[in-house]
């Protein structure tokens, strides 16, 4: 790739001097070229130099996944300012949180967007085709940062009850983006379809859009397999990352979705081998990349390649350290441990985040000093637990603390306690995390109520309202008081099983559709039985089970539905009444490998 740039504009600049007419982004029926998004980021870096944005300072960003979105993103930086991303589907107050918790800076949105509830101030700026395309200078600002600057704040669940703000570099992002790892990978045309308040998006922007690739943009909403087989098909993608979580639906119902694609790479938790060898079953010619990271070393740490033929082991490696990463596996004294011992994960070298927004003793926790490098270096503690294998190569085993990845995001289980005991009713809260029969997980929170009886539909009504929907526990337990040992520590062993409440009264099936719909539920749930009248969400259900569930249901019922029906009718009547009503048969001859 060359000469690497300082920032990752300047990067930017010379892929447009090099490609100004080739596709940079798509998405929403638009498309713009490489000229085209560097004219319009310039007009919005104008705008926002003259509302008084100043190089360094946060400006946050809650777009839907669109052209859009990149344009604001690209344009912050240009004005010498951090993107501070905001994830749409979280809750008010959640959002509300990360803007106080960066000064309440000015907030760049668009028209969906600014109906989420935000205060709108003289500070919001509306972004879209035409307020880009006023009468502004398509000249870049002469406004430029330098490789230790801030370019991104992404904000991550903490162990402590706050959500970080992790403070990542223009280095940290140039070192991912430019890896040579990517040099022989076919990243020319990749999708977008994580959040993009999430660590992901790194790679997902700035891979293709900093080597001349074509970044193509998933819809928003929710994404089902229907609509990801669709997405890769018509738009020809070579590349796309999955979460484990959602590698692992795709691998058990479809993987011949990915049969034109050249890679996938698939990360953020434990890999399934089962998974690894379906997809390469189905799809011989395609590499899968299995990756390590976090969002305090900008993403991706590790990573490795796996072919055809696969011979699944009990783990997949996740690979070997990236450019300009060093990994350490050290023992509690932190000294290294030996090949095939199990240490945790210390991590340091470029990508390294400059720490936490606000937060100078966690920053001090996390980020310590690298008795193995230059004076002055720092590593990051990672939390997990690993062991090097024979060939040099990382292999995950288990979390270290009281973190969990859910649907590839990190999960603090204190920040979930603080919700639950900030409801009145709550005098106490413990949450658990439950491994699921697919490698997922999903929480149980056990809390103790005070004088009054607790209102279950509330507490959980009060959780969504300030967590976001991973984040809210799948099943409440109400207890009198938790569990001891005899030395007064929580007695974890002894928290109850939780029993996940459908309707008060059983239901049964009356029609043949019903009968289908029944089962599928049942069977993506891991349950005996489902009553017409069950929530498919108060049964247990999430995201994840459900893309397997619509994805049951579209093959045994032949039509059409997508995740967002189910979050709509998530009851089996009124998800046969819908059908009933408005869904009609369709055709997937189209929908068959080639």
């Amino acid at each position: 790739m060359g000469l690497k740039s300082k920032s990752i504009q300047e990067q930017f600049a010379r892929q447009v001097a090099r490609t100004p007419d080739a596709p940079a982004v798509s998405g929403n029926e638009v498309r713009l070229t490489y000229r085209q998004l560097d004219e319009r980021a310039n007009q919005l870096a104008h705008q926002l130099i003259g509302l008084g944005v100043r190089p360094g300072e946060p400006v946050a960003v809650l777009i839907t996944r669109s052209p859009e979105l990149v344009v604001a993103t690209l344009g912050v930086l240009k004005a010498g300012a951090v993107y501070l991303p905001l994830h749409n589907a979280h809750p008010l107050e959640a959002k509300q949180r990360v803007m106080d918790n960066a000064g309440r800076p000015v907030l760049l949105t668009d028209a969906e967007s600014r109906s989420a509830g935000l205060p709108v101030s003289r500070r919001t700026v509306l972004v879209d085709s035409a307020s880009t395309e006023q009468e502004r200078s398509i000249v870049g600002p002469n406004v430029d940062a330098e490789s230790d600057d801030l370019a991104l704040i992404i904000h991550t669940s903490g162990s402590e009850g706050l959500p970080r703000g992790v403070c990542l570099t223009h280095r940290g992002v140039l070192s991912v983006a430019l890896d040579p790892c990517w040099d022989t990978s076919p990243q020319d045309r990749v999708l977008m379809v994580a959040p993009y308040a999430a660590a992901v998006s790194t790679y997902e922007l700035w891979v293709p859009l900093l080597r001349g690739g074509h970044l193509v943009l998933a819809p928003p909403g929710r994404l089902d397999l229907g609509t990801l087989r669709r997405l890769i098909r018509d738009n020809e993608i070579t590349a796309v990352q999955l979460t484990s979580g959602l590698f692992r639906v795709l691998a058990d119902k479809a993987p011949d979705c990915l049969a034109t694609v050249g890679e996938v790479s698939t990360g953020g938790d434990v890999i399934s081998p089962s998974a690894v060898e379906r997809v390469l079953k189905a799809c011989p010619g395609i590499t899968v990349r299995p990756t390590y990271g976090a969002s305090e070393v900008t993403l991706f740490a590790t990573s490795t390649t796996v072919t055809a033929p696969f011979v699944p082991s009990p783990r997949v490696p996740v690979g070997r350290p990236l450019n300009d990463v060093e990994l350490y596996v050290l023992d509690e004294r932190l000294q290294p441990v030996g090949v095939g011992q199990v240490g945790e994960l210390y991590i340091a070298g470029e990508r390294l985040a400059r720490g936490y927004l606000g937060r100078p003793g966690l920053t001090a926790e996390r980020f310590v000093a690298n008795r193995f490098g230059r004076p002055g270096t720092r590593m990051y503690r990672s939390g997990d637990l690993v062991r090097w294998t024979t060939d040099d190569m990382i292999e995950f085993v288990s979390r270290a603390n009281d973190q969990v990845k859910i649907r590839g995001f990190k999960v603090g289980i204190a920040e979930v306690e603080a919700a639950l005991t900030s409801y009145p009713e709550i005098s106490e809260a413990v949450v658990v995390a439950r491994q699921l029969d697919d490698g997922d997980h999903s929480l149980v929170g056990y809390v103790v109520g005070g004088a009054d009886a607790v209102d279950i539909v509330a507490l959980r009504t009060h959780t969504e309202k300030v967590l976001p929907d991973y984040m809210v526990p799948a099943a409440f337990v109400v207890l009198d008081s938790l569990p001891l040992t005899p030395n007064g520590k929580l007695d974890r062993r002894a928290l109850p099983e939780p029993v996940f409440a459908g309707s008060s009264t059983y239901q049964p099936p009356s029609t043949a559709q019903q009968e289908a719909l029944c089962s599928a539920f049942a069977n993506a749930l891991g349950v005996a039985e489902v009553g017409v009248d069950d929530s498919f969400f108060e049964l247990g259900g999430q995201s994840l089970s459900g893309i397997r569930l619509i994805q049951t249901v579209n093959e045994a019922l032949n039509v059409e539905l997508t995740l967002d029906h189910l979050f709509e009718y998530p009851t089996v009547t009124e998800l046969d009444e819908y059908l009933l009503q408005r869904a009609e048969p369709v055709d997937r001859s189209q929908d068959e490998p080639n």
